[in-house]
């Protein structure tokens, strides 16, 4: 791994994820906010994850009783409290949170990733963009993907990366000619990933019951 993929490691998985499904122009996501959501929640399983602070038993998510999470401490007393254990997919819609996306985006602005840019409407509402400050990051997240895809066995976080690019289709939007059948393949094999498709699934059912 070179220097600026080293740099570009120091992002936590979700921030990486909220990185690559942010456009770098307007700062807005590429996805809706249900996609982006659930993507997030979906990457902070896979954060715990690969801490070792948490695994999958069966059809549950456990928590190890070891490892760390730099950053999401809270979620993991969450799952390391909760009185009885639940599915992947169950997680993912539990940890979904739009506080959690913009608590994200702002400590990558604090890194200089990504700029803070506040707009009035009418002196009331306001919105918050987070147009791109530094390429170096996303550019080498791209390469880290792009060579994850080639052959090989990915990295543990490419493989997050990968999997959650697949499910929630940012890969397509991000690199159009990538090898769809191995990112598939990737996706099926990660269990964050697999649990982010389940949750999507159902909120895609629910949105179609909803406008019959």
């Amino acid at each position: 791994m070179n220097a600026e993929s080293a740099k570009a490691w120091e992002l936590s998985l979700p921030q990486a994820f909220l990185l690559l499904a942010t456009n770098d122009t307007d700062g807005e996501p590429v996805v809706s906010q249900p996609v982006l959501q659930a993507g997030v929640a979906g990457a902070v399983l896979a954060e715990l994850d690969l801490y070792g602070a948490i695994e999958l038993q069966g059809k549950h998510v456990r928590d190890t009783g070891s490892g760390t999470a730099p950053g999401f401490q809270q979620q993991l007393e969450v799952i390391r409290h909760k009185s009885r254990p639940h599915t992947p997919k169950r997680w993912v819609s539990m940890l979904e949170s739009r506080a959690e996306v913009h608590r994200l985006y702002e400590d990558m602005a604090g890194k200089g990733v990504v700029k803070h840019v506040g707009e009035k409407h009418l002196g009331i509402f306001r919105t918050t963009r987070y147009p791109e400050q530094n390429h170096a990051p996303k550019a080498a997240l791209l390469k880290e993907i792009e060579d994850g895809l080639r052959g090989g066995i990915p990295e543990p976080r490419s493989t997050a990366l990968i999997g959650l690019l697949y499910v929630t289709g940012l890969l397509e939007k991000l690199l159009p000619d990538a090898d769809r059948s191995r990112a598939r393949g990737i996706a099926d094999g990660h269990w964050p990933s697999h649990a982010v498709a389940d949750e999507l699934r159902m909120i895609r059912l629910a949105e179609a019951e909803a406008a019959t």
